[in-house]
């Protein structure tokens, strides 16, 4: 219908003209209306005559077409604005949205690395770091490198907390780190032997190279000793090293990948999901629930993988 066109041209002229919406903000807003505008057209209703249930059977047509969760619940935000401007305005009488129940998100998981490519990514930075032809600068480099790689593997902690170590966080024989998390809330978090070992490792060429220098921090920059290793770095360096040991996807590796590994894997041994929300410093156990269902997920792809049956074609 003309009109629905018409009103739903105000309303953008109003997005982009009072409230400054950017040019794809408005282009996305507008193929999510003609979306809407067409499925109005198709079953003869205006923008003021669609009820609660022709809502919902709108929705009903958009799952049917096979639109993400993310797309629905975009198209019937668009939406919803379009009817709440139209009464603002006083060219509607009703929102037929204001009933509609909010769609949640489903929650998008993490990307999770195995653990055979959890070990591949520590060995390539072992590696290197074993390597003194490369010289004492680069070496330790690459020792400060899978240092920070075992560490966060070992404790789950995330890439921020362990950037603010401060140099005597790994003590000579200890097996605990007091990490600062959010909200300034502090937790005990675990090493393992090679943990420490790379901790060690790290800190003598460190030392070696800036003779023997105080720092501030555990993870901090080669040249200049006072001076915290950056995000942006270690990012960096977890992508170089994602290229080296040959892992798919290697541009979806980050610091915070070794965090869900380290959880993930966790879980799977057994641990109890609120020793695992202890360990990661999570303020709610919904947070770590996330776990159990990387786990199903993990379970339903080996069964796909794995499970004699599923490549039997059936017989004629």
């Amino acid at each position: 219908m003309r009109s629905n066109r018409r009103l739903a041209q105000l309303w953008l002229d109003a997005l982009s003209t009072e409230l400054g919406a950017s040019a794809g903000t408005i282009d996305t807003y507008t193929d999510d209306l003609n979306c809407y505008l067409a499925w109005l057209e198709e079953n003869s209703l205006g923008l003021d005559s669609i009820g609660l249930e022709q809502m919902r059977d709108y929705i009903a047509e958009l799952d049917r077409r096979g639109y993400a969760g993310s797309t629905i619940a975009r198209r019937i935000t668009v939406a919803r604005g379009l009817h709440k401007f139209l009464i603002a305005e006083e060219l509607g009488s009703h929102d037929p949205t204001s009933n509609l129940s909010s769609m949640r998100r489903a929650r998008k998981l993490p990307f999770v690395l195995s653990i055979a490519e959890t070990e591949a990514l520590l060995e390539t930075a072992h590696r290197l770091a074993a390597d003194p032809s490369v010289g004492i600068y680069r070496q330790a480099g690459y020792a400060r490198r899978a240092a920070l790689f075992e560490t966060l593997y070992a404790s789950g902690m995330r890439i921020s907390e362990a950037l603010s170590l401060p140099s005597d966080a790994a003590r000579p024989g200890t097996r605990m780190m007091m990490v600062r998390g959010k909200g300034d809330k502090h937790r005990l978090v675990p090493l393992h032997d090679r943990a420490i070992a790379a901790i060690a490792d790290w800190q003598k060429l460190a030392s070696q190279y800036s003779g023997g220098e105080p720092t501030q921090w555990l993870f901090h920059s080669v040249r200049n000793s006072t001076k915290a290793l950056t995000r942006q770095a270690a990012l960096l360096e977890i992508k170089e090293a994602a290229v080296a040991a040959g892992i798919s996807s290697p541009d979806r590796v980050s610091p915070h990948v070794l965090r869900h590994a380290f959880a993930t894997h966790m879980h799977s041994g057994g641990t109890d999901l609120r020793v695992l929300q202890e360990l990661l410093g999570h303020a709610g156990i919904e947070t770590t629930q996330i776990y159990t269902h990387l786990d199903r997920s993990r379970l339903t792809q080996m069964v796909r993988d794995l499970h004699p049956l599923n490549s039997f074609e059936s017989a004629d």
